[in-house]
């Protein structure tokens, strides 16, 4: 899967606390970078499958704009008030469009899974709700990075 992490070993989830915090989690932050090298962040949900985290994003933004020219990006997935706290996940490669542009629910069978998660995580609802301003990026991090504070404290 994806490059072992080399630092912070001390506070780095196990690949099981990591994959329960990223299927709790309701919002991550995408960084992509546009044409002339100028980085943007921005918010979005998404649905964490195990093995890649899928983004619902609306078609129209400069995030998606932005991927399509140039996939790579990194996502952020954290949390945390105080410093001992903090934890979180950055996965990082590269964004692939997965189903229609956008998604109007034509039969995709890599999206049935995810479909079937995320309308139950935000809305829930049974069935996945279609805008015709959305569709689906699935990221298969090259790259994961985690740390969980709380385990210098002892609490996690």
């Amino acid at each position: 899967m994806a490059a072992a992490q080399r630092r912070g070993r001390r506070i780095m989830m196990t690949e099981q606390e990591r994959d329960a915090y990223l299927r709790a989690q309701r919002t991550c932050r995408v960084a992509t970078v546009g044409a002339d090298g100028q980085p943007h962040v921005g918010a979005l949900w998404f649905v964490w499958d195990g093995t890649s985290i899928w983004l619902h994003s609306l078609t129209r933004s400069l995030r998606w704009t932005h991927l399509r020219k140039n996939p790579r990006t990194a996502v952020v997935v954290d949390d945390g008030d105080e410093y001992g706290e903090l934890r979180g996940v950055e996965l990082r490669g590269e964004a692939v469009l997965v189903g229609e542009v956008p998604r109007t629910g034509e039969p995709c069978p890599e999206l049935v899974d995810v479909e079937r998660l995320f309308p139950v995580k935000y809305f829930g609802f049974d069935a996945m709700p279609h805008d015709g301003r959305h569709a689906w990026l699935r990221l298969t991090p090259e790259t994961v990075v985690s740390w969980d504070f709380r385990k210098l404290a002892g609490l996690g």
